[in-house]
């Protein structure tokens, strides 16, 4: 886990199978914005696949985000295709050989908080390229 990430006090993390309805599991803010981390867990050994964010900062320092925050970027937001993660990650677990994600997510943006999502995305996928030399597996790239 991410240093960076400790100090967002609204956040959260639950696990999916594909046994699971991603509707059903995922416990993430459909108010809130900001960042989610996805790992591959097999037992004790997790692997960071997949970083993204939500909620975009106006000129005025306001929030503009869709409807459904986090939540609804989890559940709804594409990825593998041009259909919603709830569809999505199980096909690629399923090709992947992948039994269980761990997911965490952030609320970065709040009363309490005012870090824009998009960077705070940068700065965990930047310190996963400093580490790997590459981005996570699921992020085509950022």
């Amino acid at each position: 886990m991410y240093k960076e990430l400790k100090k967002f006090k609204v956040s959260n993390s639950f696990t999916f199978t594909t046994e699971n309805s991603l509707e059903e599991v995922c416990n993430a803010t459909e108010t809130g914005s900001g960042v989610f981390l996805v790992y591959e867990a097999n037992g004790e050994e997790k692997e960071l696949i997949m970083v993204g964010s939500t909620g975009t900062i106006q000129n005025d320092g306001s929030l503009k985000s869709k409807g459904g925050g986090l939540y609804d970027k989890i559940v709804n937001g594409h990825q593998f295709a041009k259909t919603g993660r709830k569809y999505s990650w199980p096909a690629q677990m399923k090709k992947e050989n992948i039994y269980r994600l761990e997911v965490y997510w952030y609320e970065t943006y709040n009363d309490k908080n005012k870090s824009i999502p998009t960077f705070v995305e940068g700065q965990a996928l930047q310190n996963f390229l400093d580490e790997n030399n590459c981005l996570p597996r699921w992020n085509v790239a950022f």
